[in-house]
């Protein structure tokens, strides 16, 4: 499985999506350590929770080898994913 990390990295919409989630990865590891940050009240972790999932859900519907949120012209003609 080959990824162009170029292409990807150059895309905002990975950004907005991977900081939020490494943000979630990094909390829930500090949690299990019993480390918990100041803000860990229940309306913000659960606020915080509920934006990352749909950044999270979002960024795997993007397609990071195009600009913008919409598949290319030939993306949209597929069949099935290309090999």
């Amino acid at each position: 499985m080959k990824i162009n990390w170029k292409v990807r990295l150059r895309n905002p919409m990975f950004w907005l999506t991977f900081i939020p989630a490494l943000t979630a990865f990094v909390y829930s590891v500090l949690g299990l350590l019993g480390i918990v940050p100041r803000f860990s009240e229940d309306a913000a972790v659960n606020a915080g929770s509920t934006a990352v999932s749909a950044l999270t859900a979002f960024g795997v519907l993007v397609d990071p080898t195009t600009k913008g949120v919409c598949d290319s012209k030939e993306a949209l003609e597929y069949k099935e994913p290309k090999g």
